[in-house]
């Protein structure tokens, strides 16, 4: 009987909460909350899988204390930007073990907002509300292993979960029918969507990536998917989600040379004008106003935009 081959393996710590204070001088302080997820591979490891050989093992709960000790240790600006901590925990996991090949970190924060009174942000307090959730991964690869002297770095980031709707300014018409075809031509219609969005940054150089404006780069995204989807005339008229997904993407790659492609996935969360007719209202087309939500089934469409030099497939 032949032995089974490890194909692929990773193993860490998931779920690592940690949260830094920045404490300024002045009374002003600053907050970052993260779920941190930290992964290890390498070929040493297999002995683990295959033999229960743990010396090379670099135990989970090390693995979350290097979280922690690196909120404390580094210098706070790259700590409260998620893409600096993940690079930073990633890169230090790579260096510090020679058999370690490469480091997978994943960040996730759902931020904190500053609390304001009388248009004044609060020194010291915040509130969180049901917002969308932030997140990015690094995965820092060594080029020529075991030596630690050139690896290569990716990264991506992206939000989930921003709820979005509009109550017009959106059809649905001219759609492939058949004897299956039920649905109707909806010139105009409520739109709503949970929007998850993430994009892949061009440069594999750590230097290069940790001078990117992370901060910035996620508020262009967020604010050219609300704008797009709310204020873009093209997004209005015999225009589809995939047409509203296609703007959403075009415009943060135009905004944004360091972001080398952006994918999105919209579920269509439908809400469907109930037929009141029988109680002799009308209540369908240009007379509706009352709408039933439909949680499932919904619609589901994504795709990946890239620049014009990639290649489809």
């Amino acid at each position: 009987m032949e032995t089974s081959i490890i194909k692929s393996q990773a193993y860490g710590k998931d779920r690592v909460r940690v949260v830094r204070v920045v404490r300024h001088a002045d009374g002003w302080q600053e907050i970052a909350d993260y779920w941190v997820c930290c992964l290890l591979s390498g070929a040493q490891f297999e002995s683990s899988y295959t033999k229960g050989d743990n010396k090379l093992v670099v135990a989970t709960d090390s693995q979350k204390n290097t979280v922690y000790y690196l909120a404390k240790t580094l210098p706070a600006e790259k700590v409260m930007v998620p893409e600096v901590f993940a690079t930073e925990v990633a890169s230090f996991m790579v260096k510090k073990y020679a058999h370690v090949t490469s480091c997978q970190v994943k960040v996730t924060t759902k931020p904190w907002e500053r609390m304001k009174f009388d248009n004044k942000g609060h020194a010291h307090s915040f509130y969180r509300e049901g917002k969308e959730t932030r997140w990015t991964e690094a995965v820092v690869t060594k080029t020529n292993p075991p030596s630690a002297e050139q690896f290569t770095v990716k990264v991506n980031s992206g939000f989930y979960d921003l709820e979005v709707l509009k109550t017009t300014n959106s059809s649905f018409v001219d759609f492939w029918r058949d004897e299956l075809a039920t649905l109707p031509d909806m010139p105009d219609r409520m739109l709503s969507t949970k929007v998850l969005c993430q994009w892949k940054y061009v440069s594999t150089d750590l230097a290069t990536l940790q001078q990117l404006p992370f901060d910035a780069i996620f508020a262009g995204a967020k604010r050219n998917t609300l704008d797009a989807f709310a204020n873009d005339p093209r997004a209005w008229v015999h225009a589809s989600v995939q047409t509203t997904l296609y703007i959403m993407a075009d415009r943060i790659l135009n905004d944004f040379a360091a972001v080398d492609d952006v994918y999105y996935a919209l579920p269509n969360i439908h809400y469907f004008p109930f037929d009141l007719s029988k109680f002799g209202l009308k209540n369908l087309q240009s007379d509706a106003e009352v709408y039933m939500p439909i949680a499932d089934p919904s619609g589901f469409i994504t795709a990946t935009i890239s620049r014009p030099s990639k290649g489809k497939f």
